[in-house]
């Protein structure tokens, strides 16, 4: 048996237990493997935690100044690799423990004076999801950003507007992109919202009541860059809904990132043609030659069920749990850092994915003009120059369209005697709005689809994302 698993035998339970664990204990209760990225995290919290029992005359200025030290050595030693993890002392906390013991002896068990794995561990996965929030929030901006410059690259392309996924109305490009902008701003704000209400720090909540030792929570909390303590020590150790809201956060938008997959899945298809990808983000068939698949869209597609999994996994495990600390809360770390993992990847392809994009603007205007898209037009037509109401413009404007797909044509095809079967007092001036681009520029009220208001648009986001 090693030295460091005799210490995790004889110094993480003391003396109330006189065997160690069964071998499939050990391996159920161990979480090294996953809580060892939490090593910088963890060693912050123990250089802070240090410094304070100093200053508060709890342990003396020589412990701490050892223990600050061998701190900085076993971070060293993470760093280039050479640190040995053991299972037996089951997590990140014991094993810089122990390491640390080796490195200082005796000072090395003061550290643990006020404190518990309960409040340590919670306070790690804050600092962790915080951190997460500001690179997931990041990895938002870059994907605006490109989303924005390729709006504006596109402000005038015509392209058909949706619903049903049926031809609606002509909008344009940069305009349908910018929606995703709208989108994404929303996510980021998400995780910056999250990052605000945990950034509170649990140190010194210890087990679950509290510590009778005089500490300064305040002096921890802002070495920590928390905002404050956490005001209740059972909720401090417990509580994993700042895990929660960010892995909702993370959900929402992989939701948002998979609607905008499936776009590229679909443009990029020979039935709509209405963009390609390089060879940069296509892969080919093993079998089919002609094949150029958008691979890296469906994989973020489909990450979405990886990080909306994680949130329900994270939920499941904390809907029954009393306070305070259970060991359930074990299990919040693995899921986490897989959702903000995959997140980010399928935030990077994304990313990728529209700077290389190419729009294939001839097909998109092609099949804008497709579907009576500019029916509306023709009511609004109506409304503005013959005074009808907008019901009675609505109706009319349904004849007309039967008349132009009994006669296989276009609504600009038509004749202007044919609509004026249908409404006597309909001048040549109709064909003014009946072409895809007249409708897309009408558009011009504020969240339109105008090409002016999609430069404008997007210059303001490419502006505003610089400057963040």
């Amino acid at each position: 048996m090693s030295d460091r698993t005799e210490q995790s035998e004889n110094q993480m339970w003391g003396g109330r237990f006189s065997q160690g664990p069964a071998e499939i204990m050990e391996a159920i209760n161990a979480s090294i493997d996953i809580d060892k990225r939490l090593w910088r995290e963890d060693i912050a919290g123990s250089k802070a935690h240090a410094a304070m029992l100093a200053e508060a005359g709890i342990i003396s200025r020589a412990d701490a100044g050892a223990i600050l030290k061998g701190l900085d050595q076993v971070a060293g030693e993470i760093e280039a690799g050479t640190f040995k993890f053991s299972k037996a002392l089951e997590d990140i906390h014991m094993n810089v423990e122990a390491r640390l013991k080796e490195i200082i002896g005796e000072p090395a068990g003061r550290l643990h004076t006020a404190r518990s794995r309960n409040d340590q561990v919670a306070t790690d996965f804050r600092l962790w999801c915080r951190s997460a929030c500001e690179d997931a929030a990041a990895g938002i901006g870059d994907l605006m950003a490109a989303l924005a410059d390729r709006a504006l690259d596109n402000a005038d392309a015509i392209m058909p507007g949706f619903t049903h996924l049926q031809t609606a109305q002509p909008v344009t490009f940069g305009h349908h992109l910018l929606a995703y902008v709208e989108m994404f701003s929303r996510d980021a704000g998400r995780f910056m919202d999250a990052r605000e209400r945990m950034n509170e720090c649990p140190l010194g909540s210890a087990a679950l009541a509290g510590t009778p030792f005089p500490i300064n929570r305040e002096t921890t909390a802002d070495a920590l860059g928390f905002d404050r303590p956490c005001a209740n020590s059972l909720d401090g150790v417990s509580s994993r809904d700042f895990a929660l809201e960010m892995l909702s956060a993370a959900a929402i938008a992989a939701t948002h990132l998979s609607r905008l997959a499936e776009e590229i899945v679909l443009w990029t298809s020979p039935q709509f043609g209405f963009a390609s990808l390089t060879d940069a983000f296509s892969t080919g068939s093993s079998i089919m030659p002609q094949k150029r698949n958008p691979d890296a869209a469906e994989l973020v597609r489909a990450k979405t069920g990886r990080i909306t999994g994680s949130l329900n996994s994270l939920l499941t495990v904390m809907k029954a749990l009393p306070l305070a600390y259970a060991k359930d809360l074990q299990e919040d770390k693995a899921a986490t850092f897989e959702a903000v993992d995959a997140l980010a990847l399928a935030l990077s392809a994304m990313t990728g994915m529209i700077r290389d994009i190419n729009p294939n603007r001839d097909a998109m205007k092609e099949a804008a003009a497709r579907g009576f898209s500019t029916a509306t037009d023709i009511a609004d037509w109506l409304v503005r120059e013959l005074g009808l109401p907008f019901r009675d413009a609505h109706h009319v404007t349904g004849r007309i369209v039967a008349v132009a797909e009994q006669s296989g044509k276009r609504l600009d095809q038509l004749a202007l005697a044919d609509m004026q079967k249908v409404e006597p007092k309909i001048t040549d001036d109709i064909f003014n709005v009946l072409s895809v681009e007249a409708s897309a520029a009408s558009r011009k009220a504020y969240g339109g689809t105008a090409p002016d208001n999609v430069k404008r648009e997007a210059q303001r986001w490419i502006a505003a994302l610089k400057k963040e």
